[in-house]
């Protein structure tokens, strides 16, 4: 599948936050105190979580001596430093998250769209280029969206821009087995996606793999952000790798997640 373009990656960026602002704006202020499957995190935690990693990328845009600062006190607490992150800004009255979430969201997209195209930014992970870091971005809004619709008992309608978060997934293969000391394959596979139209196949690799993976592109979003179990999704691996890959798969940058527990059957 090809690369997108800057401007479809910004836009769908803009949209992505949009649009989970939408949700959150509307919902009582009592609301932002529910629980949301991830444990301990309430809906107020998960925006403060994005806007807390919000933060930590414009300083990787705009200040890598700082960025670096703030890893070394990450590398203190491993354990903690993310769950102290969102407990912090979710002590926040819900305007005030609400709007530091909108301002570091502007602020983070205008520094994207200036940073030099080819430059590589320290992360958690991989250092990355300003495009990748908007999609990553995109990736964690649109899954920590998820927690927050289910939380609200909302059920969203899956959109185009699911192809970020894709194609991060099938990227991050390797990446994924490199977290748990594990030897990747050394083959690309084949995974092919069921667009949310309907009507296009969103594809990677080369296709004559015989490892493959198809289902979905919602479900196989879901698998790879860790925001419900392989055997609730219709993702589908042929081959032994292939199907290993499903059971650890993840889209993140750092230690492998819990995941969640099964519910019994596809979503």
């Amino acid at each position: 599948m090809p690369e997108p373009s800057v401007d479809t990656v910004f836009g769908d960026l803009q949209q992505e936050g949009e649009e989970l602002d939408a949700l959150v704006s509307s919902a009582a202020p009592s609301d932002w105190a529910r629980p949301t499957p991830a444990p301990g995190w309430t809906v107020a935690h998960q925006i403060a979580h994005l806007e807390w990693t919000d933060r930590a990328a414009l300083l990787s845009l705009t200040d890598q001596e700082g960025f670096a600062a703030h890893v070394q006190d990450a590398l203190a607490v491993p354990e903690s430093f993310v769950d102290e992150g969102a407990a912090a800004g979710a002590k926040l009255p819900p305007a005030e998250l609400l709007q530091r979430w909108r301002d570091g969201r502007l602020a983070l997209t205008r520094a994207c769209r200036q940073a030099p195209p080819g430059e590589r930014f320290p992360w958690y992970g991989p250092p990355m280029k300003a495009l990748s870091m908007a999609s990553a971005r995109l990736m964690e809004t649109w899954a920590h969206g998820q927690d927050v619709a289910d939380a609200l008992n909302v059920r969203r309608q899956p959109t185009a821009r699911l192809r970020h978060v894709a194609r991060i997934g099938v990227r991050a293969r390797d990446y994924a087995y490199l977290v748990r000391g594990l030897p990747a394959p050394e083959r690309e596979f084949r995974v092919e996606l069921t667009a949310p139209d309907g009507a296009d196949t969103w594809t990677y690799g080369p296709p004559e793999a015989d490892q493959r993976v198809t289902g979905p592109a919602l479900d196989f979003c879901l698998l790879v952000t860790q925001r419900a179990h392989r055997a609730d999704l219709a993702v589908r691996a042929e081959g032994h790798d292939a199907d290993r890959w499903l059971d650890i798969a993840q889209a993140f940058a750092g230690p492998p997640g819990a995941g969640r527990e099964a519910l019994g059957g596809p979503r």
